[in-house]
């Protein structure tokens, strides 16, 4: 039964990419919102968790407010599909077109500074959007990690994917990835991580809308270890097809003891800037899954969610 789900997992991304991506753009957006909505009128664990998880982000916010966030929240999810589906038929000038980034200069002041730059970023908006951007914008290729999923096939898609847009992607976790991450940024190169979720359980415990969670170490610690400039980028959208971005200030490696401490500082900060930026644009923050700490340990024995499995028909994402 699992190779029997697996496989139809891995064919309803084949078809995905094949389908979608060859609808009118007006088409696919339609498309999308009646997804969003479906699945939010069924009111499925990724739907539920994500408003547990905004009622944290929008605290006074009231059920029905709640209510409102969640449906945008799923339609913004879902348009993240769409267009990932279709964005490997993007024109460059089309994914120029799509994104309007602020204080961009940050970023090309820091490539040609030869330090190399790490763009940390959370689950919000478009990711692969973004980093199609960068691409194209600075004619630069990045590196990056993504998380194993399963079926293998379905990560084989995922690489395959994203490398046709211009990156090179890394297996999540380990020395090995490390390192190469390592060596990209010493010969002045880009890295981009998604980094508002640890994946190992052994991250860095970060105070983040006033409750404990963790965040990966790996940003700060390389930024520490190779002099790379870090910087947080937050995305949301507009109407279709704009998405903007927002490249944060370089958090700078603090002046205290301690390699953990420095990493836990810059860390913090990092969760800090996140946290700014979900407060402004909840609905484009796609956490569908558990979160903080106490939500985590509430569900003992449970491995961590990884955002890569389906589109919210079974209620994930990728990353």
């Amino acid at each position: 039964m699992s190779a029997l789900r697996d496989r139809l997992t891995d064919s309803l991304y084949g078809l995905g990419w094949a389908g979608v991506k060859r609808l009118p753009e007006p088409a696919a957006a339609v498309l999308g919102r009646r997804l969003a909505d479906t699945v939010w009128r069924r009111r499925g664990k990724g739907v539920t968790r994500l408003e547990t998880n905004l009622a944290r982000v929008v605290p006074d916010a009231s059920p029905a407010r709640l209510r409102q966030l969640s449906r945008a929240g799923m339609r913004s999810y879902l348009r993240y599909w769409m267009e990932s589906f279709r964005l490997p038929a993007y024109s460059e000038r089309h994914i120029l077109d799509s994104v309007d980034v602020e204080n961009a200069d940050r970023l090309t002041e820091g490539l040609a500074s030869g330090r190399g730059v790490i763009l940390a970023l959370p689950h919000m908006g478009n990711w692969d959007l973004a980093g199609a951007w960068v691409v194209t914008a600075t004619s630069r290729p990045f590196t990056t990690v993504a998380e194993r999923l399963e079926p293998e096939s379905l990560y084989d898609r995922f690489v395959a994917y994203r490398e046709s847009l211009g990156m090179e992607v890394l297996p999540h976790g380990g020395a090995s990835a490390f390192g190469t991450l390592a060596r990209r940024l010493r010969a002045g190169g880009l890295v981009c991580l998604v980094a508002d979720r640890d994946l190992s359980a052994s991250g860095i415990e970060v105070k983040f809308f006033g409750e404990a969670t963790r965040m990966p170490a790996g940003p700060a610690l390389l930024a520490q270890q190779t002099g790379a400039l870090l910087m947080p980028v937050t995305l949301w959208y507009e109407a279709p097809p704009r998405m903007k971005a927002r490249v944060h200030e370089p958090i700078p490696v603090p002046d205290i003891e301690g390699r953990r401490e420095r990493v836990a500082a810059m860390t913090q900060t990092l969760a800090d800037t996140f946290a700014a930026g979900i407060a402004e644009h909840p609905q484009d923050w796609h956490m569908l899954q558990r979160f903080w700490l106490a939500d985590l340990e509430a569900a003992p024995g449970k491995a961590p969610e990884g955002r890569g499995k389906a589109p919210q028909v079974r209620e994930r994402g990728s990353g």
